[in-house]
């Protein structure tokens, strides 16, 4: 019968046939090891001349990466093993010899450029497997989630005859002569559905015609977002909080292997899931960042110089580290050259890092120095800002002129809105942003007018506060952002199956 490896724990000692897929290999003369994949996890497959004999062990020495292979064989625990399991092969079953395969190395070896171009071979990898496992749990922790708080899940149009935040970042299509757009956000529709039902959410695909190619930005992807009648921007903020705690937490009890295999320092995380988040307004946000306030006594300014000298420090013992193992090569055996050659890829990948990021302080600091209040926090701003706190923050009460027309103005103060937005820590900056709708009408049409947009196509939104009209707030989280954040990744392009983002449409 055919066994899945996730479930390897249950077949100790048992006969099982398994179906997969080989993805490296090591051969002697009286044994061949497989690293073998099934898509549930991962294992080691020993075929012995011995066991198997001659005709099936020429076969499996035959065997190439990624081809298609069922092994019948006995489990056995070894944790010094891939997966902590191996399988003692007793026959063999070859579905399709593979030719060719181009994946070969490390990523870091292959050029992103490369990997992209193959991402339907790419997804294959450990790292990139793990990567999608951990989208997956969060996908079903926030469903999970909102579910368990007595949301309903609601589906938002794709396709819209309005922009929710301007027109200039949005794909237009031809909707039977007339323009429509690829939706950039089901909020709207959400306040609609929120008067109907209470507390929704929405799951679904948006769309963004930036012309953006940065580590944050894709041009199609997935956002939550929930809107709730009778909530203030207060309610909004708890929620938010509960929220991510939540999520954050089910992928830590239920992913440590995926977080292994990338590699995941998980301190920061086991914070973000167990300790309260700091809430500050705007005006206090632009005073920590440009230096002029510390916070619990770290100051941002400052922590950028002290990052300098632990990275030039750092960088010199890799160095260091890098020579001796280079030097150490020539008298050691097979086994320990390929240990020390993987250590210097690492290491060299790691120095790599650090040599960008001094390359970036300087102006990251500068940046932060010349700050405007007023102004929205770029990429780098949220870095900086973000360096002295070891969980999410929350920055709210925003300038009234960098955000939407719908967020409710500040009582007596309508230069600010009730807008707020969730950073993550660690330089991955901005993943929920959100805040208490306008519920005056009237304020509304002034706002529309400001932002250039057309208050006929908005006639069915102004209903909303014409019949039944309550308080209510929502926010928005983008799902890769999340992903790219849980699992430390220096892209946004590996949080997804496949990327479509300025500039790549293909595979």
């Amino acid at each position: 019968m055919h066994q899945y490896i996730s479930e390897f724990s249950k077949h100790i000692g048992h006969q099982v046939i398994i179906k997969g897929w080989i993805i490296n290999i090591r051969t002697s003369k009286t044994n061949c090891f497989f690293d073998f994949r099934d898509g549930t996890g991962f294992t080691q497959c020993v075929v012995s001349l011995e066991e198997v004999g001659e005709e099936i062990f020429e076969k499996a020495k035959n065997l190439s990466l990624e081809s298609s292979v069922s092994f019948a064989g006995k489990v056995v625990q070894n944790e010094k093993n891939l997966g902590g399991f191996e399988v003692l092969v007793q026959g063999m079953e070859i579905y399709h010899l593979a030719e060719g395969y181009p994946i070969t190395k490390e990523d870091k070896e292959m050029g992103v450029d490369f990997l992209s171009d193959n991402r339907h071979l790419w997804l294959r990898t450990k790292r990139q497997w793990a990567i999608m496992k951990i989208r997956n749990q969060l996908i079903m922790s926030i469903h999970q989630f909102f579910q368990s708080e007595n949301f309903v899940q609601m589906d938002a149009p794709l396709l819209t005859g309005n922009a929710c935040e301007g027109t200039t970042d949005l794909f237009a299509t031809d909707f039977f002569g007339r323009e429509a757009y690829l939706s950039q956000s089901g909020q709207l529709y959400g306040e609609a559905m929120a008067m109907a039902m209470g507390k929704i959410y929405t799951f679904g695909p948006t769309f963004r015609a930036e012309k953006s190619n940065t580590p944050r930005h894709l041009s199609e992807f997935w956002m939550i977002e929930p809107e709730m009648a009778f909530y203030t921007n207060e309610d909004n903020m708890n929620l938010i909080e509960r929220f991510i705690k939540s999520v954050i937490g089910q992928v830590l009890f239920n992913c440590k292997q995926e977080l292994e295999i990338l590699n995941r320092d998980t301190n920061l995380l086991q914070k973000a899931a167990f300790s309260n988040f700091p809430r500050i307004p705007y005006t206090d946000a632009v005073k920590i960042l440009r230096g002029e306030m510390d916070y619990h006594g770290k100051n941002c300014i400052q922590t950028q110089k002290d990052d300098m000298e632990k990275f030039q420090n750092r960088i010199h013992e890799i160095e260091q580290d890098i020579q001796n193992r280079q030097d150490s090569i020539p008298t050691l055996s097979k086994g320990q050259v390929k240990f020390n050659e993987a250590k210097i890829l690492a290491l060299q990948s790691e120095q790599r890092d650090l040599e960008e990021k001094l390359r970036n302080i300087p102006k990251w600091i500068e940046s932060a120095l010349a700050f405007e209040d007023g102004n929205d926090f770029g990429n780098s701003d949220e870095t900086v800002l973000t360096r002295i706190f070891e969980t999410p923050i929350m920055v709210y009460n925003w300038p009234a002129k960098v955000k939407s027309f719908y967020m409710k103005e500040v009582d007596g103060n309508p230069e600010y809105v009730k807008g707020v937005d969730l950073l993550a820590p660690e330089g991955f900056g901005e993943i929920v942003g959100g805040s208490e709708r306008e519920t005056d009408i009237n304020v509304l049409l002034r706002k529309i007018d400001e932002h250039g947009l057309e208050r006929r196509v908005f006639e069915w939104y102004l209903d909303l506060r014409r019949f039944g009209s309550v308080p209510h707030a929502g926010f928005g989280l983008g799902l890769e952002r999340l992903v790219r954040w849980v699992c430390n990744l220096p892209h946004v392009r590996e949080t997804i199956p496949f990327q479509r983002r300025y500039g790549r449409i293909e595979p």
